[in-house]
């Protein structure tokens, strides 16, 4: 099993704990069903009334497929998969002792499915953009591309399209018909969030003397930076180009040295939200 950091175990904690709340307190009381091991135990719950409850359900599931996973996936399961199952799983159990709930917080369906959809999704977002997951079906996501050649994300997908749709005949057309919409929005706002956390900016800067820039990114910024010889098309002057990635804050630092210690300089800021090496995301 690979080990994970301090920073990791926090960050994991945070977003489990994000998930756990828009689960609880707006998915649950409104029966929806956005597919995963939430969505499988809105679905069993109309079956289990008085015997089990949706997170003791959610503890079965996750506990019989870590089990699952630790047999079959043996040292490919890894212990992030495993922390955050459990906590996703205890947490949920827990808040059904210490704030048990008979119904929806409110009246305000829409309200309450735009809560259901992004808070799960922020959570699920700070895990996937440190390496990790909430596991439920992505346990057995990890199972089918290790056993078949089956395309897991139209796998996964197709499932969560049927737990949703059952939401139809089981508790209505309302609930069925917010729980496709939510299926819906919930990887687009996923994709936002994880493309919003990792957002840099690359700038490009023409000048005529480089080194007052490249000593403050590195020393006031900690960053480092390339710098290439230039020639104006224009005038044929010689040119200094200092490449460098900065993230949004540093930027604004960066961009108002610039103007105050060569304020003819010509800056190209760009948002990326995928930089890879040293210092950035790794591969």
């Amino acid at each position: 099993m690979k080990k994970f950091s301090l920073k990791e175990f926090i960050w994991m904690t945070i977003g489990i704990e994000i998930m756990v709340i828009g689960i609880y307190f707006f998915k649950f009381p409104n029966n929806f069903s956005f597919g995963g091991a939430t969505g499988i135990a809105v679905i069993l719950s109309k079956y289990t009334v008085g015997v089990l409850t949706k997170g003791n359900i959610v503890v079965i599931f996750n506990v019989l497929l870590l089990i699952i996973g630790f047999i079959f996936l043996g040292k490919e399961f890894g212990l992030k998969t495993v922390y955050c199952s459990l906590v996703m799983s205890f947490s949920l159990q827990g808040l059904e002792y210490i704030a048990p709930l008979t119904g929806p917080l409110t009246n305000e369906t829409i309200m309450e499915l735009v809560y259901a959809i992004f808070l799960p999704a922020i959570g699920s977002a700070i895990l996937f953009n440190i390496g990790a997951s909430s596991g439920g079906t992505d346990i057995l996501a990890m199972l089918l591309k290790k056993y078949t050649s089956m395309n897991i994300g139209v796998a996964l997908m197709s499932a969560d399209c049927i737990l949703a749709a059952l939401t139809f005949p089981i508790y209505g057309i309302k609930t069925g018909l917010m729980s496709m919409l939510g299926l819906g929005v919930k990887a687009l706002v996923i994709d936002n969030v994880i493309e919003s956390i990792n957002l840099c900016k690359y700038i490009n800067i023409v000048c005529n003397d480089h080194e007052p820039i490249t000593k403050f990114i590195g020393k006031e910024l900690n960053r480092s930076a390339t710098v290439v010889d230039a020639k104006g098309a224009y005038l044929g002057q010689h040119k200094f180009m200092v490449l460098t990635v900065v993230n949004r804050r540093q930027a604004v630092l960066l961009r108002n040295f610039i103007r105050e210690t060569e304020p003819t300089a010509f800056i190209i800021i760009t948002s990326t939200s995928e930089i890879v090496g040293k210092g950035f995301m790794r591969i």
